[in-house]
């Protein structure tokens, strides 16, 4: 987890415990009031554990201070405005999500992104979306909205044609291999992907598994212009907006791009790639 959010999370925790403190109460009167069990409390506190908004609702009203529910509620969406967890995101499925995506590719005139495990999405086909929509649907256990989510993603990529726009990705070589579809879907991919080497919108670096890197690719993450980085976890996305983190991804960035090849040379890893899948 974050340190940014933790410490964020321990800072609301350190406030809850400051109210009853205040109202005459110790932790184990607050949660005598509120009718929760003694450990809620205390993770609550220590900064272990998410309060909901109904939480602390119940909380500012505990200790009588209903008039704090504003400024409780604003740090709650402090943290779930950086840091959202995907079981909220998706719970509606994932054509939201995408939707998401096309105002933020919108807004931004230049992205630059890191991928070490798959294809990024603003270059994925219908296929490899659809199976990768409905791998995740699978695994995360949440509405499957599949067709929608596919055609929303498919109309993101409509920016990819808009002059003026900027597309700076890194792949790892690896993800290129990476075989969790039909091995015709995946064939159809790479096919993709090497036709759009060559767009003047889009820059793609394959960063070769042999290269000589100074620092190695820990995952992946998006830069929109100067304003954001966004990061996928497995439970959680962040969007991180502080200049000292953008820049330190920035650099990041620069670095991996340094061991990345293009042009032909790209061309021939995702032909490698592709010649190991044997379709005959």
């Amino acid at each position: 987890m974050s340190t940014d959010y933790q410490s964020a999370r321990v800072a609301l925790g350190a406030r809850l415990r400051e109210l009853h403190t205040e109202a005459g109460f110790d932790g184990k009167g607050v949660a005598a009031v509120l009718g929760w069990q003694r450990s809620k409390v205390s993770r609550l506190e220590l900064g272990k554990q998410t309060p909901s908004g109904a939480d602390l609702e119940a909380w500012a009203q505990a200790v009588g201070r209903e008039d704090l529910n504003g400024e409780l509620k604003g740090r709650l969406v402090g943290l779930e405005t950086q840091y959202r967890s995907w079981r909220r995101q998706l719970s509606g499925g994932h054509r939201a999500r995408q939707e998401l995506a096309i105002a933020e590719t919108a807004a931004t005139q230049t992205i630059r992104g890191m991928e070490v495990s798959r294809i990024p999405g603003l270059f994925q086909t219908a296929d490899y979306a659809r199976h990768a929509f409905e791998a995740n649907a699978e695994f995360r256990q949440v509405r499957r909205d599949i067709e929608d989510a596919v055609r929303t993603r498919i109309r993101r990529q409509e920016a990819l044609y808009e002059h003026g726009r900027r597309f700076r990705f890194l792949v790892w070589e690896g993800a290129l291999h990476v075989v969790t579809y039909p091995r015709e879907v995946m064939a159809a991919q790479l096919d993709r992907l090497g036709g759009l080497i060559g767009l003047d919108t889009i820059e793609l670096g394959i960063v070769p598994c042999g290269a000589q890197l100074r620092r190695a690719p820990t995952h992946g993450f998006w830069i929109y212009d100067r304003r954001r980085v966004i990061v996928e976890t497995i439970s959680t996305e962040m969007w991180l907006d502080d200049e000292e983190t953008i820049a330190l991804y920035e650099r990041a960035w620069d670095r991996t791009s340094e061991a990345a090849v293009y042009g032909p040379q790209a061309r021939r890893l995702i032909g490698r790639a592709r010649a190991s899948l044997d379709l005959s």
